[in-house]
């Protein structure tokens, strides 16, 4: 239990670094659904779905290597130079070409050659964080980790307000008055982008400076060829994640297609709150699982945490499914953007089966066999990509909704099978997926039958609720009390 606790406790910390500042970020959500017209909203969704896939290319993998390679070679050092260094020379490189090649990729993608241009600065920026960030992260500095990112976001958060909000209010005449130009918002909203990740990466100038050696070329290679899986399921994943507003863009007709994206991207925005706690318990987990990997209770422990994080998931799923037309209110107050509030329980359970799939793929990774992993993504993407050709042109961003939740339920389910042939975990297949299956009926009649009626909603989430008590009452207050850590 003393395991559980400290993992609860790196896990509340890197909540804070993800869950704070993205909750900082949901006032952006407002802020652009109220300032910008549904179909300028789709145009930079569909910019910022091709900066996910290409921000995936430049870390290369090279974040999960290093967490590998650091607790696993004497010398931890030359792990760090070589991780370090060797992103930067690609940084410099993806650059010089993306620039070279800057209007040639605008005009295949349709993209703004502007857009273009700050797309590539913010890009390399952030992937010369990447590895600083994994070096806090390998080395416990959750507080300084934490602090860093709330900083980057809320310069970012700032400057959009700046941009967005005061300087269109000034006197056009003044100095900074005639700054503004309406046209030009989203290269605003890119702006500020740019300012706060050039700032954090000048906060973090000295990591690099006390850098010991270069690329250790044999180190390199090992890592690269760990790597290099890493990156085909990080494209794939990329692919699942955004690419369905690119083909969104692709498919529908021109007339309808930036504003059925806009007002897509922004509902979905809504199952942000399951991806805050998918993504804080990655955080949180995946140094422990490398660090546990040899150690005889691992695969209990393993399948401990899964359950525990399907009994949350599964409740926070329902608990967003029945006020989601209050939710709403909060992130965008823009009827315009209401029609595509029917993808929301789709895409929450969509990001719980993303979540689980995470949490089993420990049972390769551990076990130096991340290829699997680039396997199911890879499968995970064809869906993607199937489904969304299939489905796009008869149901519009629905069947990118439906496509979504059969690529990430194919991952989580073939992750489960394949992982069991490389590590054995005694996973609670009957009450997690009993917990699964209640939830998911729930969330669909409180959506699709009863959306509204917030006494049958309220009803279900309780009873729920309820039968998790009754069911995980002793273990969890194993786990959350201090006393009885202390006794075991």
């Amino acid at each position: 239990m003393n395991s559980a606790r400290k993992l609860l406790n790196h896990t509340f910390i890197y909540g804070l670094a993800t869950v704070l500042p993205r909750m900082m970020s949901f006032v952006l959500v407002p802020l652009y659904t109220d300032v910008l017209d549904v179909k300028v909203y789709g145009v930079m969704s569909v910019v910022f779905s091709w900066m996910v896939l290409f921000n995936v290319v430049l870390a290369f993998g090279m974040e999960t290597a290093f967490f590998r390679f650091y607790h696993k070679e004497k010398e931890n050092p030359k792990v760090v130079s070589t991780s370090a260094y060797a992103l930067l020379i690609v940084s410099a490189a993806f650059l010089f070409f993306g620039f070279l090649f800057r209007e040639n990729f605008a005009h295949i993608s349709g993209i703004d050659v502007g857009y273009v241009e700050l797309a590539l600065a913010i890009l390399v920026l952030d992937a010369l964080v990447v590895v600083p960030f994994a070096w806090l992260r390998a080395n416990q500095q959750s507080k300084k980790y934490t602090w860093l990112k709330l900083f980057n976001v809320l310069v970012n958060l700032l400057m959009n307000i700046f941009f967005l909000l005061w300087l269109p209010k000034l006197n056009p005449n003044s100095a900074m008055g005639n700054w503004y130009h309406p046209d030009l918002q989203i290269t605003y909203i890119f702006l500020a982008l740019l300012i706060a990740s050039g700032l954090t990466l000048i906060l973090l100038l000295p990591f690099y400076k006390v850098l010991k050696f270069g690329i250790d070329r044999v180190l390199f290679n090992r890592m690269f060829r760990y790597a290099m899986p890493i990156l085909i399921a990080g494209v794939a994943f990329a692919i699942n994640e955004t690419f369905d507003r690119i083909l969104l863009d692709y498919l529908l007709p021109k007339d309808i297609a930036e504003g059925a994206i806009g007002a897509y991207a922004a509902c979905y925005k809504l199952a942000m709150f399951m991806t805050f706690f998918a993504t804080a318990f990655r955080l949180g987990i995946e140094p422990y699982f490398f660090s546990k990997a040899q150690s005889k209770n691992a695969p209990q422990t393993y399948a401990s945490i899964t359950h525990y994080f399907i009994v949350l998931g599964t409740l926070i799923v329902l608990f967003v499914v029945v006020f989601a037309d209050l939710l709403k209110w909060l992130l965008i107050r823009d009827e315009s953007y209401w029609p595509a509030m029917q993808v929301v329980p789709l895409i929450l359970f969509a990001n719980l089966f993303l979540g689980i799939y995470h949490n089993l793929s420990v049972a390769y990774k551990v076990t130096d066999k991340p290829q699997v992993g680039a396997y199911i993504s890879i499968f995970g993407a064809g869906v993607t990509l199937l489904f969304n050709f299939w489905l796009i042109p008869l149901y519009s961003y629905m069947g990118s909704a439906v496509a979504t939740i059969c690529a990430y339920g194919s991952m989580m389910i073939l992750s489960l099978y394949f992982g069991q042939k490389y590590l054995k975990i005694p996973y609670q297949y009957k009450k997690s997926g009993s917990y699964l299956l209640i939830s998911l009926i729930f969330s669909g009649l409180s959506f699709y039958v009863f959306r509204g009626n917030y006494f049958v909603g309220i009803l279900l989430l309780g009873i729920f609720g309820g039968l998790i008590i009754k069911t995980e009452k002793e273990k969890l207050i194993k786990i959350f009390t201090t006393k009885n850590i202390q006794k075991t």
